[in-house]
């Protein structure tokens, strides 16, 4: 056989061992544990990184008070002029009876509806008042003009678009009435923004709990 081949064939335990160097010899010794002066070192690393980069800083007392919560109040300060004429309006509404459309009973889609139209016919028994047709719509059965519009509780309403329009509403006595083409985002947002002005929202998409 050649020697070329002789050389081929000889196994890997015939082979000389290599040196050991020094990066050899650093990576098979075991790793010390950490002694008093390891961890001073690393504390002084720590320290010094966080010197040089950006430590979380403290919310500034401008950054409190726009993430910061006001209570909105449940019922609106009135005078006791318009509390009166909250129970007038009230014991108005109780009264008031309950307005049926022309041929309501006949016609499905006009009942469902439950939308209201005078009748116009020239022998009409209900636009003559005939006691055995329903009650017509008359101007005696309105409420107060001072408190007309207002909610039950005798907020006032305003309609909001933006978190600009929150700038004019008065918590005291207003509450805020977000509008049916405002999407769900743009919705939470004016909600939070409500809540930190101490707005009630009429509308709210997150209900509130209630107070046991």
């Amino acid at each position: 056989m050649p020697e070329e081949e002789k050389g081929r064939t000889r196994r890997k335990e015939d082979l000389p061992e290599p040196e050991e160097t020094p990066e050899r010899k650093e990576k098979a010794e075991p790793a010390s544990p950490p002694g008093p002066t390891t961890t001073a070192a690393k504390g002084k690393a720590s320290g010094a990184a966080s010197e040089g980069g950006a430590a979380p800083s403290e919310p500034t007392q401008k950054e409190k008070e726009e993430t910061e919560e006001l209570p909105a109040p449940r019922r609106p300060e009135l005078d006791p002029e318009s509390r009166r004429l909250l129970a007038v309006r009230g014991n108005a509404n109780r009264r008031r009876p309950r307005f049926v459309r022309q041929q309501s009973h006949r016609y499905l889609r006009i009942a469902r509806r439950g939308s209201w139209r005078a009748p116009k016919g020239v022998q009409s028994k209900q636009r003559r008042h005939y006691g055995y047709r329903p009650t017509v719509v008359s101007v005696g059965f309105r409420g107060p003009r001072k408190v007309r519009g207002r909610t039950p509780v005798g907020f006032v309403p305003v309609l909001v678009h933006t978190t600009r329009d929150l700038d004019g509403v008065e918590p005291a006595r207003e509450i805020a009435v977000i509008a049916g083409g405002v999407g769900t985002r743009q919705r939470l947002i004016l909600e939070q923004a409500a809540r930190q002005r101490g707005i009630r929202v009429a509308n709210p998409v997150l209900r509130e709990e209630r107070e046991e």
